[in-house]
């Protein structure tokens, strides 16, 4: 392959991982696609179905196999502008193109270290470790997984960017991404200085959430620090103080099972009964426009807001902004430098440190306390 220069600030690096979730395409695709992302879990297909509805309400296709295109463009462009050859190759765990292929691809590029970047900014369960444990099982699978203590690939070696939610440019095209989520709302004839901003994430187990502390913070602690930085930043731009706080959607499993609350239509239930009339929703728990922010809050939230009579707004995800697309490429700069032993200055803003690109061990399990025996890439981890 082509390749990095030897003066590629890339090195050692010859190939950048967008790593992802997947989607399906078309209404055919929808319940195979929620057999994988269930897998293991014993759910019949008339349930998968009906879960399904969701799909079939936008033609059966998800947006975000798209918007994952776009950011591969963008940051293809970065790279260019900068005059960094680097190739960019896309997975995803549940959708072609699989991880079988991208590493396939990677493979027939004649890469031999790659980075990979995950499409979730914060560390958990399954924004970090479960993408881990899926790059070491397929490879497992195509017998070229080295089991013999450390763990590694046999053939193209990952490392990963740390996780991103509280680095610079994140921060800064939610920031502006809020700040357009205000002006909406003064244009519907909402009140900006009176609305509440509604910060928005997936919903997770509690185990899951006691787990992913040992990344340094827990998942909710992660969204917290960052919400709290949005908010200042956009009262500042604003001229007036903003309430928030931090909801969440999304949530699947048996009702018995503990999830992160409150629900955000549940909390905009609450909200209008003590008088909330004005709200600005932020999807600050995904970094595009997929299938959770079209369905669980263009379509869920904002029929909640109107039946409750409140002016609503649905500020962007951070998609292809420009500060989030540079401040990938600077992440992927810094893991390269790390690799290569140089002391880096990993910024941050917040409260919180810089997260690992080693991960620890036992970070971020399924339940707290409670190896799975599944080998992990990019981790301290020893494999089983």
């Amino acid at each position: 392959m082509s390749g990095t220069s030897p003066a590629s600030p890339a090195l050692p690096y010859d190939a950048l991982l967008l790593y992802s979730f997947g989607g399906p395409n078309e209404p055919a695709d929808v319940v195979p696609f929620l057999r994988n992302v269930t897998a293991g879990k014993g759910i019949p297909d008339s349930r998968l179905e009906e879960v399904g509805e969701h799909y079939y309400g936008f033609g059966g296709k998800s947006p975000i196999n798209e918007q994952n295109l776009a950011l591969k463009a963008a940051l293809e462009a970065e790279l260019a502008r900068r005059g960094i050859d680097l190739p960019v190759v896309w997975g995803n765990r549940n959708w072609a193109p699989y991880t079988a292929d991208a590493i396939a691809e990677l493979e027939a590029l004649g890469a031999q270290r790659a980075v990979a970047l995950v499409t979730s900014a914060y560390s958990s369960y399954s924004g970090c470790r479960q993408y881990r444990e899926d790059l070491a099982v397929v490879l497992d699978g195509m017998g070229k997984l080295d089991r013999s203590g450390a763990g590694a690939s046999t053939t193209v070696q990952f490392d990963k960017i740390r996780s991103y939610f509280n680095h610079p440019g994140f921060v800064q095209a939610n920031t502006d991404a809020v700040l357009e989520g205000f002006e909406a709302l003064a244009a519907k004839g909402g009140d900006p200085t009176k609305a509440r901003l509604v910060f928005v994430t997936h919903s997770i187990p509690d185990t899951m959430e006691a787990a992913s502390r040992v990344a340094q913070a827990t998942y909710s602690a992660q969204h917290l620090d960052v919400g709290a930085l949005i908010a200042e930043r956009v009262g500042a731009a604003l001229g007036h103080d903003v309430e928030w706080e931090l909801a969440y959607c999304s949530r699947s499993g048996p009702p018995s099972q503990p999830w992160l609350e409150p629900d955000v239509n549940d909390l905009l239930t609450e909200r209008a009964g003590e008088g909330l009339r004005d709200v600005v929703m932020s999807p600050i728990g995904f970094v595009s426009d997929h299938m959770e922010v079209a369905y669980d809050l263009d379509t869920e939230a904002m029929a909640t807001a109107t039946e409750l009579g409140m002016t609503a707004v649905r500020a962007g995800t951070v998609g292809t902004r420009e500060p989030f697309v540079r401040g990938l490429v600077d992440l992927m700069l810094e893991r390269a430098a790390m690799a290569r032993g140089e002391d880096v200055d990993q910024e941050t803003v917040g409260t919180l440190p810089p997260f690992r690109s080693v991960c620890a061990p036992g970070c971020c399990l399924r339940r707290d306390g409670e190896p799975s025996g599944v080998p992990a890439l990019c981790g301290a981890d020893v494999s089983a």
